[in-house]
């Protein structure tokens, strides 16, 4: 169970306690109207690492006609350190994807497809069994550079085309030969349209039917689930969820998807033992500074809450910034 000291940090975490990762310069940019610049993307980077934050996705290999805003991906790579790169992921879709970003300096990969046939199609241009089978091939790369790779699921639970996803489907590809080698299984609310039982349901039959592996959970807030449906997936054995700054984010393939859970939402809920308040008020400030640069609106209930000024708790970025200077006195 987490406890909070005096300053309000969190203290030892118990069983079931999972680590975040921020997707914000990868799935949270995605559908964003204006770029954002490479420098910018290096300080969130840099912030995000030295606040205490475990793992980032910051990027991905999709066609930038397609996708813009991941155009820079390559050069965001080449601009950070091997040690940085240790802690970040990239989006990947097929052993060429691998092979490029490999010769960037990735080493970790996150290789996505969806369950759904047809939004495989929309997304990826292929079914699901075709990136399925190329998948022994993308291992291989990544392995031969000393990388990682990790399964990721998309559509887990809904398709905007085909609507709801059989569970069977999903464990049938995590239980395929063809994806034994991955160190990660990413479970993914796509929509957003999934609910606490669901979430709970899938997680635990992953967990006991599948390969052992790190589960990571990706939900989107659509239905306003995001923080219950990411506890939800804790609970049942996964040991990463995914969130971005603001709840910024969405699929530009999934019509009727929006944001991702805000990561500070779901820091708020979960309290790992790096988060104090003043380093939640700092993710506060940097997640409102890229939303106005980039004129996206700001979904976090938490940042909401950081700023109120007529309350003592701990938590508020006025007391947060009262102890702080406190403590340098």
């Amino acid at each position: 169970m987490l406890t909070s000291g005096r300053d309000g940090a969190s203290g030892p975490a118990g069983p079931g306690e999972a680590i975040l990762r921020d997707v914000t310069l990868r799935d949270g940019l995605q559908l964003t109207g204006k770029p954002l610049p490479l420098e910018r993307k290096i300080e969130i980077v840099r912030t995000l690492l030295d606040l205490g934050v475990p793992e980032l996705e910051i990027g991905s290999m999709a066609r930038p006609d397609l996708v813009p805003p991941m155009a820079d991906t390559l050069a965001l790579v080449e601009a950070l350190t091997p040690e940085e790169l240790a802690r970040c992921w990239v989006w990947v879709a097929t052993p060429r994807h691998v092979e490029k970003a490999a010769a960037a300096g990735v080493r970790n990969f996150q290789y996505c497809f969806s369950v759904s046939d047809a939004h495989n199609r929309a997304n990826i241009g292929r079914d699901t069994e075709a990136s399925v089978a190329a998948m022994p091939e993308a291992l291989r790369l990544a392995e031969s550079v000393g990388g990682r790779v990790q399964l990721c699921l998309a559509t887990s639970f809904t398709c905007p085309f085909d609507g709801d996803v059989d569970p069977a489907r999903v464990l049938s590809i995590a239980c395929d030969p063809r994806t034994e080698g991955a160190v990660d299984v990413v479970v993914a609310d796509t929509l957003g349209q999934a609910h606490p039982g669901q979430v709970h349901a899938l997680i635990a039959a992953i967990r006991d039917r599948t390969p052992r592996r790190r589960i990571v959970f990706h939900g989107h807030d659509t239905w306003g689930m995001g923080v219950a449906n990411t506890l939800a997936a804790i609970d049942a054995g996964a040991s990463v969820v995914d969130g971005s700054l603001g709840g910024l984010g969405g699929c530009p393939f999934a019509p009727g998807a929006s944001g991702n859970t805000s990561s500070e939402d779901i820091l708020f809920a979960t309290r790992p033992r790096w988060l104090t308040p003043a380093a939640l008020t700092t993710l506060v400030d940097l997640a409102e500074g890229l939303l106005a640069d980039l004129e996206e609106p700001n979904r976090s209930r938490t940042a909401q809450g950081v700023r109120t000024e007529s309350t003592p708790f701990a938590w508020t970025s006025a007391n947060a910034r009262a102890r702080g200077a406190d403590a340098g006195a």
